[in-house]
């Protein structure tokens, strides 16, 4: 019975995403067809007719900048909770799940939503997606993987299924890889790309911070429990940072 309240009390961390999802509308600013951004039906201002199937956003910059925005969100909310667990707060047992829960679902989330003309939404396959020559969909898409992958890892670790001192490594080398790929990342001929390639690179400064600390905290056996546990302080702030630096991301020029 304990364990149905725990998963209660940790369901509305799981919808976060789907709730900031559900009702949002791209709104064009040049005033063109008003897109919902829920499947189903859409219309236009002209009187036009209802088409069906996956309604597209007529404004990319602000879909992008949305998505950034849950994003960031979420990785507060996980900073939050790892913040919780580095200062040793009696928690409930089920905090130990937001990271690899949040993680997926915004892993999930992103292979789904980033690039709407991609796959599985758009017109372009699954091979033209993760393999075509538009590098930005490819990045984007292949960080939805490895959130998805970092996820079920540490969801085996948190609950006890594995035990030995390696099974950090995905968590630690994922966010490495992440944060390293934020300072090659492009958004191609962006009016405002180099805003954009600063913030990046600022972010991936704070992930590598973020892997550091908790190689630090996973790694070093001969420290003491003290230097362990800022450690852990230092990898939930970087966390926390990071959510915040893309919850102030903007594509505006």
């Amino acid at each position: 019975m304990k364990r149905w309240s725990s998963l209660l009390c940790a369901f509305p961390f799981f919808l976060v995403p789907f709730i900031l999802t559900s009702d949002v509308q791209a709104q064009s600013r040049s005033g063109h067809q008003v897109v919902s951004i829920k499947a189903g039906m859409t219309s236009d201002h002209s009187g036009g007719h209802a088409n069906e199937g996956i309604e597209i956003s007529t404004d990319e910059g602000a879909d992008s900048e949305f998505i950034h925005h849950v994003i960031g969100l979420c990785d507060v909310l996980i900073g939050l909770a790892e913040l919780g667990y580095a200062w040793q707060y009696p928690l409930l047992l089920w905090t130990r799940l937001v990271f690899p829960s949040i993680v997926g679902v915004t892993g999930v989330f992103l292979l789904v939503w980033s690039h709407q003309e991609a796959w599985p939404l758009g017109s372009l396959g699954f091979g033209e997606t993760f393999f075509g020559q538009d590098r930005e969909i490819v990045e984007h898409k292949f960080y939805g993987v490895l959130a998805v992958a970092m996820a079920f890892c540490e969801a085996l670790r948190r609950s006890g299924k594995v035990r030995h001192p390696a099974w950090a490594a995905p968590l630690i080398l994922l966010t490495l890889a992440c944060a390293l790929l934020l300072f090659v990342h492009s958004h191609g001929n962006h009016p405002a790309s180099e805003r954009i390639e600063f913030h990046h690179a600022v972010l991936g400064t704070v992930g590598v911070g973020a892997a550091l600390s908790k190689a630090i905290a996973s790694w070093m056996p001969g420290a003491s429990r003290q230097f362990v546990k800022w450690a852990e302080v230092a990898w939930a702030g970087s966390v926390i940072l990071f959510g915040l630096l893309l919850l102030v991301y903007s594509e505006q020029s």
